[in-house]
């Protein structure tokens, strides 16, 4: 299947791309207080958002950057809290002050891009023939001849695994093979065997306590790129592909959120939202507290998980039709009032590399360019040691044969889309409405609020 590709929801949050779904709007709590960083500096500003491993790890880069480019125009690394991003972002735009370079969400991004506010890197690949030898997914474009950003990095949805709860359980670990991909009926049967209450019992044994349970087999992808592959794997979706259509009341769709939602509320092997809590951990604490056993996240995770040394592996999604993994992720874009253009775009194409930065190495990001997905001289050069068993075969070959793009990547008006989207699903998760009910509910408010798709153009 053609990899395109991903839409980082707009201001999305590792959590809350798990829990609800790339798509969810970020809170717009108010950020900090704004100073200035760009139009005018002598530097250039990095703006970004992430884990404390990935703060870090973007913090090594850039320093690696300016001790590799000291005679050039240094670069000054931002960080903000993904709650206060976009916010921050759109008042450092409205007082002309945006930085250099940043992460963006692709609502925010697709809106800067139509307001002139972002570079047009298609204006820059003459000069710079490496912009164009990415994934043809990977790239944002919003006009004929105007590229507004890549993404950030390659994203892929894996299921991450405790090896040791599999081993406690006695059982065989998840397929890594796509061909070899799980059914959903093979799924729940092995969360079921996962979830145990405090007294060692699981779901399809008498006395088990739902109200007590030390371990469950999985978390409910009630959204994010989880639920785009696994509606895609059953032909389903939420919109037709030119855009135009409203399509999660297929029977297909309905299917698989009802299967999703019957997790939680029908096999007791996922928590429901107030066993989850409004912060729950992250995937690595959970698979290392054993909280939870199995859980679907993007490639992004293993940062964290190996920095925490969790005892886990790596397999492919179940599948229904077909198997399939979401691909997608936030934009990285520059902005049209940096000073430094050429530079801003030098760096740009450095950090995209894994030749430059160990940001591939250490789990964070995936690359862009197809070469390393392809050549195993290539793939060695940011497939680390210390990844997990089958690594490759769940996440390239996955993504290269399986992928699919995350749906509200090239589909416009996502914002609104999701705006209207992300309460319906969060009845479905707290189990206030069936998943019939939730689809088709949806239709009046999601029909007229759609416009089509973003264009693709090769080069």
């Amino acid at each position: 299947m053609t990899i395109q590709h991903p839409p980082a929801p707009r201001g999305f949050s590792r959590r809350g791309f798990l829990q609800l779904g790339g798509g969810a709007a970020l809170v717009a709590a108010a950020g900090p207080a704004l100073t200035a960083c760009s139009g005018g500096g002598d530097d250039i500003t990095f703006m970004y958002w992430g884990s404390a491993y990935e703060q870090t790890a973007i913090k090594d880069m850039l320093g690696k950057y300016n001790e590799e480019k000291s005679n050039e125009v240094p670069v000054n690394g931002q960080y903000t809290p993904v709650g206060d991003y976009e916010t921050k972002i759109s008042s450092l735009v409205a007082a002309n002050t945006p930085p250099d370079i940043g992460y963006l969400g692709v609502g925010q991004m697709y809106d800067l891009a139509g307001k002139d506010q972002l570079l047009n890197l298609y204006d820059y690949v003459d000069a710079y023939p490496e912009l164009t030898d990415r994934l043809p997914s990977s790239y944002f474009w919003y006009g004929p001849d105007k590229l507004a950003a890549n993404q950030l990095a390659m994203g892929m949805q894996i299921l991450y695994f405790n090896t040791d709860s599999f081993e406690a359980a006695g059982l065989e670990r998840p397929p890594f093979e796509a061909t070899s991909a799980w059914s959903w009926d093979e799924f729940v049967e092995a969360a079921i065997a996962l979830t145990l209450d405090d007294e060692g019992r699981n779901p399809s044994e008498s006395g088990f306590d739902a109200s007590n349970v030390a371990q469950f087999g999985t978390i409910a992808p009630f959204g994010g790129g989880g639920l785009n592959a696994l509606l895609a794997s059953n032909g389903a979706g939420y919109v037709s592909e030119d855009g135009l259509q409203y399509t999660l009341d297929s029977a297909e769709a309905i299917t698989v959120l009802q299967n999703i939602q019957d997790l939680v509320y029908e096999h007791r092997v996922a928590p429901s939202p107030a066993q989850l809590g409004k912060n729950a951990p992250t995937t690595s604490v959970q698979l290392q507290t054993q909280r939870v056993a199995m859980i679907v996240d993007g490639n992004w995770a293993m940062l964290d998980l190996l920095e925490s040394e969790v005892p886990f592996g790596v397999a492919v999604l179940p599948q229904y039709q077909v198997p399939l993994t979401a691909t997608g992720g936030a934009a990285g874009a520059i902005f049209a009032a940096t000073e430094h253009p050429e530079e801003a775009v030098e760096l740009y194409l450095y950090y995209n590399d894994p030749e430059n930065v160990d940001l591939f190495q250490n789990g964070l990001w995936a690359p862009l360019q197809e070469k390393y997905y392809t050549d195993e001289a290539e793939i060695a050069k940011w497939v680390g040691d210390d990844f997990p068993e089958h690594f490759r075969e769940v996440a390239i070959d996955t993504t290269l044969n399986h992928g699919v793009t995350n749906w509200d990547q090239q589909t416009k008006n996502s914002d609104s889309l999701w705006q209207k989207i992300t309460p319906a699903m969060e009845s479905l998760q707290t189990g206030d409405a069936t998943a019939e009910e939730v689809a088709q509910g949806l239709r009046e408010e999601i029909e007229p609020l759609l416009e089509g798709t973003w264009p693709v153009q090769e080069l």
